[in-house]
């Protein structure tokens, strides 16, 4: 299904009339993330700063819904953002790295492979990545599903 066949399906039963939404896939193991996001294991994602900065993008905004593909580039489920916070890495809470659903949800796991994301996401823009790096940190939840 794509993202504006999903879409669809949720306008019929809600009222979405004028909401934007984006449509996206999560970081290097979409299919993984997708899952977790539909069973609700993850609740939160985090991204890079300076990447905003750079590319002159404004930042997440709660309310948002957000269609979630999986590799293939099939809608997911839709989610709608709840939180979002800007933080440096080593400020990240423990609480939001098990919201983030990965590994084994803690705060160690998190700054090990985010540490390696981040730095493989700033490479290309020349940027590189320090502990006290800005976090742009968001929240959501799983508004519907198939």
């Amino acid at each position: 299904m794509t993202g504006k066949e999903l879409w669809a399906a949720f306008a019929k039963n809600n009222n979405p009339a004028g909401c934007h939404y984006e449509t996206w896939a999560f970081g290097e193991d979409a299919d993984l993330l997708a899952d977790l996001v539909q069973i609700g294991v993850k609740t939160a994602t985090s991204s890079a700063y300076p990447l905003y900065v750079l590319e002159n993008e404004p930042l997440p905004e709660t309310g948002v819904y957000s269609i979630v593909l999986d590799s293939k580039d099939n809608a997911v489920c839709i989610i709608q953002t709840k939180k979002v916070s800007v933080v440096p890495f080593n400020e990240v809470s423990a609480e939001h790295a098990y919201k983030e659903g990965e590994g084994d949800k803690s705060l160690d796991f998190w700054r090990e492979t985010h540490k390696k994301f981040f730095t493989a996401c700033l490479a290309p823009a020349g940027l590189e990545f320090t502990l006290d790096m800005k976090v742009v940190c968001e929240e959501f939840e799983v508004v519907y599903k198939q």
